[in-house]
Parts: C-alpha cells; structure tokens; sequence
C-alpha cells in the first residue's frame, strides 16, 4: 500500500459531471488500496469570478477581506468531491488548508508555507477515510488570519501534503497530457516529456512553464517528493519528474520503478523550450559607474518586493564614467519598482529611465547542455533565420534565456523548437479542457 497525494486543477473539478469523474479515479485507488490524500482547486473559472465580484463592490478591498473572500471556491469543490465519493461507498472527509496544518506567514495573497502540520489529516486516513484538502489557502502563524497562497496555491499546498505525510508520489492532474516540449497552443507538434529531473523541472518553471509552477517545484525538489503531472481527462501516463532510487504508483495497479528508466546516454540533449510573455523590461540609462551604485539599484526593487528575471549591464564609456542597466521582471510588480525607481532618480544619479512590455522570454532547457557543445551557436542561429532579433541573452548550466519583442516570440518558439528536432511525428498535443491548468 502507498500513500498518494492527488491535486486536481480547475478544468478537473469544473463542473458536476467532471467532480463525479474525479471521484471515480480516487476511488479506484482507494479500491487497489492506496491511502489517498486530494487537493483540489477551485471549480473552473469560480476564482476571477470571485475577483470580479469583489472589484465590483470594491476598487480596493482589504487584503484579510478578499482572501476570505477567495479561499471559497477551494471550499465549494471540497466539499462536492466528499459528497462525490461518499456515494462511491468510500468515506471522504474534507478540510480547509488550516484545518490540514497549513501554517504560513502573514502576507495576504502570496503567503509562503513555513510548516505543515497533517495530524488531522493523518488521523483521517488511519480511520480509512480519503481527505479532501482545499487548496491554495492556509492559516498565519501569527495573525490566525486566513491566508491564499497565490499563483500555484493549490499545487504547492499538494506538494507540501506530500513532503509531511511522507507520500510517495504526488500526481498532479491537469487538462493535458503532462509536460510538453513546448506550449501546444503555439507549437501544435510539441510531444509529452516522459520523464524529467526535478531540476530541469525548476527551470522551466522558472521559464514560464505554465503546467506546474515554480514554488511546488522548489519545495518537491527539496524534500525529494516524485511528482507525476498527467491529466484527468485521460488514462494515460504523463511525465514524471524524479530523481533515482524511486519506487511508487502510477495508476491503482500500476507502478514505476526507476531501475526501468532510460539510460542517461539515451536522454535528449534539450528537454524543451519554454516561454513568458508576462515580463516587462526596465532600463536604467546612464547610471554613474561607480561601486554600489548597482546594489543601490537593487536594494529599490527588492524594497518594492519585485522578483527580478535577467539583468544586464552595459561597459561603461570612458568619457562619461556611466553605464547602462536593463533587467526584466513580471510586468505585475513593474508599475511599483518604476514608480520606486524613479523616485530614487537624484540619490540614483541616472539620466534616465525606459520600461516596456512588449518583450517575451524564450528558454531553451536540457541537462544536455552540460557536455554538448554548439547548441548556443544553434539556437542564435535558428533565430537570426526567423528574423528574430535578441535584446538580452543569460545563461546557466542547463538553460539559455533570451529576450524577443513580444510580436516575435511565437515564431521564435517554433523555430527554435523545429531547430532541435522536436517537433513529433505523432499529431498535435490535446489540451482537453482548452485551458492547460
């Protein structure tokens, strides 16, 4: 018997009929018997409606106030899938994230988890119950406020379930098939990535990878929880992100075993190319070159709580002792540092400031990259043949960014994509529900 945790999105639980469809995949589990944990999100789109609603009785509602507001929709779902799976002959109890131990710290709309702690929930599964967990929420330590995780909530709150309870697998069911080589939606021969490392994984995450997100990536790879993101729509095997040494269930009778995986000398160089159109560009012209001049920069946006991607500095000119800054960051958190920034102009000493946002990222990623030479020189090239002109490049062991005008990164994408081989012989990607969550 195994322990596995299960998070279904928002396309999974959209409506009746898709709840009762997710109970019976738990219970199969249950029925092979596996002890089983579910995390759910809220139903389909309930969350932005929520959001409307609330702009429409507020231009600015509390912060405490809307995560009240909000933590609703993972309730709804809960509760509907216990119900669900009670008529399967299976008894399911449902909790909110405080009521499963999901302690964090005090920042409305993007806590961080600082513990977890499952007695309720394991006590649930020793009494042979399935527990249902609402996603995305938690407690604060301090303020006992409730609290949302943000972007990602629910697949971090499944990831931390799985790292406390000691699970051995933790599926992560979508609306597509698991991790593509691409985004189906701009590259239709884009195929499903078997398997993948957790730092491969973090990577593209990192790169806009929208499947599963950063912060559940992070905190797998930390605490060595096996991930398997796969959809509910179908039976099929999605991708496995792991490391070795991994033994767990990927269905009620089916399981993996790292023993049986492809060899490393069988592994692609390149596990496939990742894009963000949600950055923005801010450049700083003529930033005196002196020492710490750039921490002084930095500082300011750290202080306006921005998550800076890529940063670039120019070589200063001789005749003027002064440089050039450019670094890009989520396009949400642009208004903030601009405004910060620019009032910081005389203490900075910068001549000027330029933002925009119609720039896009594309990452090419693979633990290939390591020992392979050529592949920057074949993803410059694949470009300047696209017509697709480079504004900033950065690196690391297993990844290359660069940034394209926005009207330019779709074609960017295919290009490089089709440049690496690829491109699948075997018919477009399926994205069931139409949303890819």
């Amino acid at each position: 018997m195994s322990l596995v945790v299960q998070k279904y999105g928002g396309s999974s639980v959209a409506d009746a009929p898709a709840i009762r469809r997710v109970a019976q995949r738990i219970a199969a589990y249950r029925e092979a018997g596996h002890e089983v944990v579910v995390v759910v999100s809220a139903m389909g789109d309930s969350t932005d409606e929520l959001i409307d609603l609330a702009a429409a009785v507020s231009p600015a509602p509390p912060a405490r106030e809307l995560d009240m507001l909000l933590t609703a929709g993972e309730r709804i779902s809960m509760a509907l899938l216990a119900m669900a799976l009670t008529d399967t002959g299976h008894e399911a109890r449902s909790f909110t994230g405080s009521q499963a131990g999901m302690i964090t710290d005090a920042e409305h709309g993007k806590a961080r988890i600082i513990d977890v702690t499952p007695g309720r929930i394991r006590q649930a599964l020793d009494d042979g119950a399935i527990a249902i967990v609402a996603g995305f929420q938690g407690v604060s330590q301090t303020t006992k406020d409730i609290t949302t995780l943000g972007r990602g909530g629910s697949d971090t709150t499944a990831v931390a379930l799985a790292a406390a309870l000691g699970a051995d697998v933790c599926e992560i069911y979508t609306d597509v098939d698991g991790i593509f080589t691409a985004d189906p939606r701009i590259v239709p021969l884009a195929h499903r990535i078997p398997l993948v490392s957790h730092e491969e994984m973090l990577e593209m995450a990192a790169a806009g990878a929208k499947v599963l997100h950063l912060r559940a990536v992070e905190y797998a790879r930390r605490y060595r929880v096996p991930l398997h993101v796969r959809s509910s729509f179908s039976d099929r095997m999605g991708t496995l992100i792991v490391e070795g040494g991994a033994h767990f269930p990927v269905g009620p009778e089916q399981f993996y075993d790292s023993g049986n995986e492809v060899s490393p000398m069988e592994q692609p160089i390149i596990s496939g190319v990742a894009h963000d159109a949600s950055q923005g560009k801010v450049t700083l012209i003529g930033v005196p070159d002196v020492p710490g001049k750039a921490a002084a920069v930095f500082q300011i946006v750290a202080a306006a709580a921005a998550n800076v991607d890529m940063i670039v500095q120019n070589v200063s000119t001789e005749i003027t002792g002064r440089t050039d800054i450019s670094f890009t960051l989520p396009t949400d958190d642009a208004a903030q540092v601009v405004d910060a920034l620019t009032t910081a102009r005389d203490k900075l000493s910068f001549l000027s400031l330029e933002y925009s946002d119609q720039i896009g990222k594309l990452s090419l990623i693979g633990a290939g990259m390591r020992s392979h030479p050529g592949v920057s020189a074949r993803l410059f090239a694949a470009l300047s043949e696209a017509g697709v002109n480079i504004q900033m490049i950065s690196t690391s062991e297993i990844r290359i960014s660069v940034v394209t005008a926005k009207d330019d990164l779709d074609r960017a994408v295919r290009a490089v994509h089709t440049a690496f081989e690829l491109d699948s012989a075997n018919g477009e990607a399926v994205v069931y529900g139409g949303t890819g969550r």
